[in-house]
């Protein structure tokens, strides 16, 4: 059966989302091909008995999202390929009144401004010349990278600061970890369900990507030996602290078990530990246990600010030229302006004092979610930013993630983490944007449409 061009009674509310869902899937099954020219809005809108601006809105959507190019004067057409992986968050148009859970943010308040103008007003007075005028990384950062020194001492981390690498921000520290431990061809092995940039990251590095089995700590150290011993594994990326998606967070022994593996194969682990020290009382880090074949990361853009982008690797020693130099030729350094801000806060405790209000409005809204999502099975630390939540049956997770937009309320469906083909429907509920009663109102729409049971109209979307 033919979906292109669609039939109007084939689009659902709202129009224009419909409509760019149908363009997607046919375009996905071969009808609509790369480099094709799609109808104009206003030949579009007459075939479907749609008004311009609704077609319109749905061009405008694919757009955004990679699928399509608009092109003055010639009209739209399909991209050639499939977007880069696909974003977790919605990408909101402005005036919309949607509480966004999709999208990873620190809770942010009046505190960020007060201090941030504070800052930068000390530094219209006493503003250091390498911030601004410096090409030299190690000599305009080297005293940054003592200071980070303290911060990474409260993430379990000890390590000489000639270890550290400050980046801009913990996807560059990312990048430049893989790039270091592997190379083109080479094995990455992760969660099944994991970071959801890992996959075209891996992709765009020329690696290869596998999913291991997780349960309710991460990843199953049978399976990483299993993997082990089936081929040539070259790194395993973990999220260890209750940063993984499923919120897992790994016990002492389990860490300790997939270290052991890792160096009996000879396998460098990347760790990924964005959060920092929000979770307090937490296991020791891969770093911490296995420092000479660990790559770990941190920053303070999702523990802090998201404006301060800010983060430092550390690499084994054997491998820190080696990180430094792929540093160099991708980024040179990192933004002294932003690292100068960083330096400071560290310095003076305004670190430590927003780290402690985030955990105490990190610790008040995970109670509001378990209050609002009591009874229900979900995963969430004490002080995490996101709760994962498994659907019932019979709901399907594009299903349900339209349907809570269509109620007001942003999420992000699980199948945007999945690594392996293998993985159970779910949702990422983010619990840092907004107010509390905005969270408390989203929550209370999406527990109301999990307890309930859909029509099978309601699921075909």
């Amino acid at each position: 059966m033919s979906i292109w061009p669609p039939k109007k009674d084939m689009l659902k509310r709202p129009a224009y989302r419909s409509l760019a869902q149908c363009i997607v899937a046919a375009i996905e099954a071969g009808e609509i091909r790369p480099g094709a020219r799609l109808p104009t809005h206003r030949a579009l809108a007459y075939q479907l008995g749609l008004s311009v601006q609704t077609v319109s809105r749905a061009y405008e959507d694919l757009s955004r999202l990679g699928v399509i190019s608009g092109e003055v004067g010639r009209g739209s057409f399909v991209k050639a390929g499939r977007p880069d992986g696909r974003v977790p968050w919605h990408r909101l148009a402005g005036g919309e009144e949607v509480i966004d859970c999709s999208l990873m943010v620190p809770v942010t308040g009046a505190i960020h401004s007060e201090r941030m103008s504070a800052a930068l007003v000390d530094l219209s007075t006493d503003l250091p010349e390498p911030a601004i005028l410096s090409f030299r990384p190690r000599a305009t950062l080297e005293g940054h990278c003592e200071l980070a020194r303290g911060w990474l001492s409260t993430c379990g981390v000890d390590v000489d600061r000639n270890c550290i690498l400050p980046t801009n921000g913990n996807t560059a520290a990312m990048t430049i970890a893989l790039m270091t431990a592997a190379l083109p061809g080479d094995l990455i092995v992760s969660e099944a369900t994991g970071h959801h940039t890992l996959k075209s990251l891996a992709n765009a590095l020329g690696m290869r990507l596998s999913g291991l089995a997780i349960d309710a700590e991460g990843i199953i150290p049978e399976a990483f030996e299993s993997a082990c011993r089936s081929e040539t594994v070259k790194v395993l990326f973990v999220l260890p602290s209750g940063l993984s998606p499923t919120a897992a967070m790994m016990s002492t022994e389990r860490r300790q078990a997939l270290a052991d593996i890792a160096r009996r194969h000879r396998v460098w682990i990347v760790e990924n530990d964005a959060w920092g020290p929000i979770q307090p009382d937490r296991p020791p880090p891969f770093a911490a246990i296995a420092p000479e074949r660990t790559f770990y990361f941190t920053g303070l853009t999702k523990c802090l600010l998201p404006g301060l982008r800010i983060a430092w690797l550390v690499s084994p020693e054997m491998m820190v030229s080696a990180a430094r130099t792929r540093h160099l030729v991708t980024n040179w350094m990192a933004t002294p302006l932003i690292a100068e801000i960083a330096s400071r806060w560290l310095e003076n405790g305004t670190a430590e004092e927003l780290l402690s209000w985030q955990r105490e409005q990190l610790e008040r809204r995970n109670r509001i979610a378990a209050q609002m999502l009591g009874g229900l099975r979900y995963n969430a630390t004490a002080y995490g930013l996101h709760v994962w939540l498994p659907l019932p049956e019979p709901w399907r997770e594009d299903a349900f993630v339209t349907h809570a937009r269509n109620d007001g309320v942003a999420v992000a469906a699980g199948s945007n983490f999945a690594i392996s083909e293998s993985y159970e429907p779910a949702i990422r509920i983010c619990l840092g944007a907004g107010t509390e009663q905005d969270l408390e109102q989203g929550l209370a729409v999406i527990a109301r449409l999990v307890r309930s049971t859909p029509e099978p109209a309601l699921l075909a979307i």
